[in-house]
């Protein structure tokens, strides 16, 4: 870190960092909100790192982070980056991950493949809601954690309040764990009255990095410098050894005992990869022509020297494909072999790049691996085991895919035309194939109906639609039997557009957004009678028949009934079922307003025919007239399909969401506790009315809330909507 009193020496430009033991990996991933600096923290990273020849270029010209051509256009992060790079004879996996909610499935993906995390916080924005929620999902599951604070050179950036709140909103009961390891030092007051933050301040090492040179040049402080870091200090010592539980050393500390740097940094080390001690530290980027940006240097030592290694993550639980229980697998690169491929893309020159994360074992080029996907057939990604040759594995850097001679255990790597992995899938040996569990992924709950924009369009759109969800299992693919459909379901309205901006641009695919409609259903509101009469006669044979019907509603559910009471055989029964397969078929075009009618029985009571002009296509004719001329007669409800929606949102928002439901005829049917400062709000909605509740929800609760749907039943819609909707079919739009 930079409290350490020997320098570590960055890697060097051009060449891909490799590591040959999982104690020289870290793997890291830098979330928080979108607009907060990760990306250009990222490039600061790798330009002190010596990975970049000049500040967030590399040789093509492009970015190392973000380098899609959607990115450039959008002007933000839309996937998560790998970028490797090496510090002191350590590889640094850093994963760059998008802010923006509608991506937060890029987001899990780089949690997944990570050891730990840097939030990365503006001081000019603040702490939103989605990193807060983001945060105690990481310390859920114990993952460790750091702060990294950005856009100092803002006016309103104030670096003390900030890491006050960072205290106050991460530390819960303890505040005192999160703790800043360095003050800024500022330089005098440029003509807006900001003083530009030129250097930083070691508590623990009680030394002054001054950066304005454009590198850290060391120093000691002056009395006023001192005076400054004595007074953090104290509390920063107390909360590294209060979280490191050496119950020796806080006595020795609170007996006035002076604990040597070496023991201290020691224990810093010790409580931040146990997930119980949280430091802040402040980075931003390089100026023009400096080689290090302020803080990059002591974030780097912070990830090599307090960050965990692959060795200390907990062992993976995997089966066998067929769901066989086998022993967890560690970390050793001399194991089964068992990776993840944590994100798939698709090169327009290379084909398909699986971003692979190996646990255990060694992957090597022009090997063949088992490939078993499993538990993402809700998301149309059907269930698969094949084996596939492993291509040539590559280290990403901005656009350049640089060679790798193998991937051990902990570490990351790229493999080149995996045709048939999709991200989640498990790589495994052929001889002993196994299959971890995919993490949890949310939900897409926004859809959105397409269509081929011409011919042409439509014989490449089933390809193009398997490959864009083959790449992104936040996606989901239904072709909706009801209403004759193909429906994307998103995340939201950013993760809509990126997702009809790639077929048009890698697959070749123009679409067209249609209106989404949902399964509407007609049923008979009351009893009603029917007479189909089909009798022609154009030369040769005729057509004659003639039934009478009688149509009763039923409990919802129920279906078409159709019951046979003809006596007397006025309709032979060889023509019975004849009948019957009219109603049906005219049924499930409906009766009112093109909708399947549902939950009726017919009877068929009387009838006539002809000896020989009745026929099979007679009667199916004569009852689809008979029902027809049933409905005429009676009411005739139009059903809506009901969704119950579950809504997680903080406290404070429970009043807005349940006033938006009430405001959408939905009804709460009840709320209760869901955590500290949560609450579970349940209701039932009608469908029609939730069609863009992902991106309402987001607006009501701040970007903090969240929800699931599932279907409960169809009921009757509202008179004044069901007229308007029947108007509508009539005119035919």
């Amino acid at each position: 870190m930079g409290d350490k009193t020997q320098r570590q020496q960055p890697g060097a430009a051009g060449r891909a960092p490799t590591a040959d033991r999982p104690s020289s990996v870290r793997n890291v991933v830098l979330v928080g909100h979108t607009g907060a600096g990760k990306t250009t923290l990222v490039e600061a990273l790798a330009l002190t790192a010596g990975a970049l020849n000049r500040a967030g270029r590399v040789e093509d010209g492009g970015t190392v982070s973000d380098y899609d051509e959607i990115e450039h256009r959008q002007q933000r992060s839309v996937q998560l980056s790998l970028v490797p790079v090496e510090w002191g004879g350590i590889k640094i996996n850093i994963l760059d991950t998008p802010g923006y909610a509608d991506f937060v499935g890029e987001l899990r993906a780089g949690l997944r493949a990570a050891d730990a995390a840097l939030f990365v916080i503006s001081a000019s924005d603040g702490v939103d809601g989605a990193t807060r929620m983001l945060w105690e999902e990481c310390a859920a599951v114990g993952m460790p954690r750091a702060i990294v604070v950005t856009h100092l050179e803002a006016s309103r950036a104030d670096y003390a309040q900030m890491t006050s709140v960072c205290g106050e909103i991460f530390g819960g009961d303890d505040p005192d764990a999160v703790v800043p390891l360095y003050l800024p030092l500022y330089g005098p007051p440029g003509p807006d009255g900001h003083s530009p933050v030129h250097g930083l301040l070691g508590l623990l090492s009680r030394r002054v990095y001054d950066y304005r040179s454009g590198e850290r040049v060391e120093r000691d402080p002056d009395p006023a410098e001192l005076e400054l870091i004595s007074e953090a200090r104290n509390r920063l010592i107390e909360g590294i050894i209060a979280e490191s539980e050496d119950e020796s050393l806080m006595d020795r500390y609170l007996g006035g005992e002076e604990i040597d740097l070496k023991t201290l940094v020691e224990d810093l080390e010790r409580a931040v990869a146990r997930g119980t001690f949280h430091p802040v530290l402040m980075a931003a980027p390089a100026a023009d022509g400096a080689r290090q940006g302020l803080g990059t240097v002591e974030l780097l030592e912070l990830v090599t020297g307090g960050f965990p290694t692959p060795l200390e993550r907990p062992p993976v639980a995997v089966t066998t494909p067929d769901g066989s229980s086998r022993p967890d697998v560690v970390c050793d690169p001399d194991g089964p072999l068992v990776a993840e491929v944590v994100k798939t893309s698709s090169d327009p020159y290379v084909g398909r790049i699986s971003l692979v994360r190996v646990f255990s074992g060694t992957l090597r080029p022009d090997t063949t691996v088992h490939v078993s996907g499993h538990g993402l057939a809700d998301r149309g990604h059907e269930d698969h085991d094949v084996d596939e040759k492993i291509g040539a594995l590559t280290a990403p850097f901005g656009k350049q895919q640089r060679t790798l001679g193998q991937a051990i255990a902990g570490d990351l790597a790229c493999v080149a035309k995996l045709t048939r992995a999709e991200t989640g899938d498990t790589l495994s040996a052929k001889e002993s194939p196994l299959l971890m569990q995919p993490w949890v992924m949310p939900d897409p709950l926004l859809p959105v109906a397409i269509e081929a924009h011409s011919k042409a369009d439509e014989d490449k759109l089933s390809q193009g639609l398997a490959r864009l969800v083959a790449e992104d299992p936040t996606m989901r693919l239904e072709q909706n039997p009801h209403t004759h459909q193909v429906v994307l379901w998103c995340l939201g309205e950013a993760h809509q557009d990126l997702a009809l901006d790639r077929l048009r641009t890698r697959y070749g695919v123009q679409v067209d957004p249609v209106p989404h409609k949902v399964s509407l259903r007609e049923t008979f509101g009351e009893r009603a009678s029917g007479r189909g009469r089909h009798v022609k006669q154009s030369g040769g044979h005729g057509q004659y028949a003639i039934c009478e019907i009688e149509v009763e509603p039923l409990p919802p559910g129920s279906g078409i009934e159709f019951v046979d009471k003809v006596v007397g055989g006025a309709v032979p029964r060889q023509f019975i079922p004849s009948v019957e397969k009219g109603v049906r078929a005219q049924a499930a075009k409906g009766v009112a307003a093109g909708y399947p009618l549902v939950d009726v029985r017919v009877t068929l009571r009387d009838g006539k025919a002809h000896s020989v002009d009745s026929s099979d296509a007679a009667f199916q004719t004569a009852g689809a007239l008979a029902l027809r001329e049933a409905a005429a007669e009676a009411r005739i409800h139009l059903l809506e399909p009901v969704a119950e929606l579950a809504v997680m949102v903080p406290d404070e928002y429970v009043g807005p969401v349940m006033s938006d439901l009430a405001g959408r005829r939905g009804r709460v049917v009840g709320t209760e506790p869901a955590g500290p400062g949560r609450s579970l709000v349940r209701a039932e909605i009608p469908e029609i009315e939730i069609g863009r509740y992902a991106v309402d929800l987001r607006s009501v609760s701040h970007g903090t809330g969240r929800f699931d749907r599932s279907y409960a039943r169809h009921e009757p819609m509202p008179p004044q909507l069901a007229d308007k909707i029947r108007e509508q079919a009539e005119r035919g739009t």
